[in-house]
């Protein structure tokens, strides 16, 4: 099932009298459960196509859908309850707010929404916290943990509030390969049981490798979109 359709996507940065085309027309379908990575190389698209899905960013022009809901015409409170309760974030930075515990920093998307008890807010964020290998850790700071565990908690934060689709802007990129491959390992995990679409912005031939579906970015254009079978 088809849950993105982008169309003729284009995105064009303007500074002053200068033009700078990121995104030259794009089409791009994204099923249920994908695990896809698109790929390119420094100025490519990349991170600008991952901000459009997320509704970071604004194309110029061009149709992007989710669940047939076009989302270039909904409104800022619209689109803040697309971001919040259908799409999650994990960056190369991790994020992670050094003063809130391991545990408080998983909290925030369920704290924003507003939706559940402190309680009940806790007991999800150790539910996530035990699914990615890291619940030891709930009661300590960013500060006390390891590269590849605040990248376990970053992945933590992003699947607690169930998002249908995680957006990973070069998730591995602070790591070495050998903790980047169990995060890797760690996602695809997550996609096959939770059937939690993946969507990575990389150079990471890890991933490339791991993804069942890898697009190709050049000069802000589609030049391959390549499946395999898992």
């Amino acid at each position: 099932m088809s849950i993105l359709s982008l169309s003729g996507i284009a995105k064009i940065y303007r500074k002053g009298e200068i033009e700078v085309q990121a995104l030259g027309g794009v089409d791009l379908r994204v099923d249920k459960a994908e695990f896809l990575a698109i790929v390119g190389p420094s100025g490519s698209g990349k991170t600008t196509l991952l901000n459009i899905i997320g509704c970071l960013d604004k194309p110029t022009s061009g149709v992007m859908k989710y669940l047939d809901k076009e989302l270039r015409l909904l409104g800022e409170k619209e689109l803040s309850a697309y971001r919040r309760e259908h799409v999650s974030f994990i960056f190369q930075s991790f994020n992670l707010i050094p003063v809130l515990t391991v545990a408080e920093n998983v909290e925030i998307p369920l704290s924003i929404a507003g939706k559940l008890s402190k309680r009940a807010m806790r007991a999800k964020a150790l539910e996530i916290l035990d699914a990615v290998g890291i619940v030891d850790k709930a009661n300590r700071y960013p500060r006390e943990l390891s590269g590849g565990q605040e990248q376990r908690v970053a992945i933590a934060r992003a699947l607690v509030k169930d998002p249908v689709v995680v957006l990973a802007d070069e998730p591995t990129a602070n790591l070495d390969s050998r903790t980047g491959e169990e995060i890797v390992g760690l996602m695809k995990k997550i996609n096959a049981e939770r059937g939690t679409t993946f969507i990575f912005s990389t150079h990471d031939k890890m991933i490339m490798a791991e993804a069942l579906r890898v697009v190709e970015l050049k000069d802000g254009r589609i030049v391959a979109d390549t499946r395999r079978e898992a």
